[in-house]
């Protein structure tokens, strides 16, 4: 099998990320949804660059689910990030999400969504620049001692020890988990009939 490497699994992903971009940037100029559009964005606390609070992180350590409809607050959009105020139990916070932590968006009010793998990507690619560890060879055992007479061994030159290489460790995907905001009842979840664009169906098998 042919090697891709222009990466077009990439290049895909960084194009979706870009409709997510300009979807919030247009929204962020007037501050208010159009019709009935709402968002549920989905995104991976661990990643870098992620900043919640304490408070927020310790309730979700893999990764949470805000919903952009009624009730949020100053947010702005870069070329790499957004920030937003949102209430969470009366208590107002703010985040700062990456647009590279990002795992899932949803527009349930058209059934739109789209679907990112880019946190198994960025696993599998450090696993495999992870150089493997070969197994340390067990020492000699000295032999039994014999009763026989002693005779001189003839010489020979050492043989090397044969070591195999270790096999990489095999990273290990989080559970998905779906979460709403917590001051306002969750919203009707996505149906079966949601157009929602996988990155694997760009993928080779």
């Amino acid at each position: 099998m042919s090697v891709d490497h222009i990466r077009y699994d990439l290049l895909t992903q960084q194009a979706l990320r870009a409709v997510v971009r300009r979807v919030l940037t247009d929204i962020a100029k007037t501050g208010v949804l159009p019709g009935e559009h709402h968002f549920y964005i989905t995104f991976d606390t661990r990643a870098a660059g992620v900043r919640i609070s304490k408070r927020l992180h310790e309730q979700y350590p893999e990764e949470m689910t805000i919903v952009l409809q009624h009730q949020f607050w100053e947010l702005v959009v870069a070329d790499t990030h957004f920030e937003v105020g949102l209430s969470f139990n009366g208590i107002t916070e703010k985040l700062h999400v990456p647009l590279d932590a990002i795992k899932g968006f949803f527009d349930p009010s058209v059934q739109f969504g789209l679907q990112f793998d880019a946190g198994a990507e960025a696993q599998k690619a450090a696993a495999a620049d992870k150089p493997a560890l070969a197994p340390v060879p067990e020492e000699p055992k000295a032999a039994p001692k014999s009763a026989a007479p002693k005779r001189k061994p003839a010489l020979a030159p050492d043989a090397p020890a044969a070591v195999g290489p270790a096999e990489p460790a095999k990273p290990q995907s989080a559970a998905p988990a779906l979460v709403a905001d917590a001051d306002k009842p969750e919203p009707d979840k996505p149906s079966g009939g949601a157009e929602v664009v996988r990155l694997d169906r760009f993928r080779k098998k």
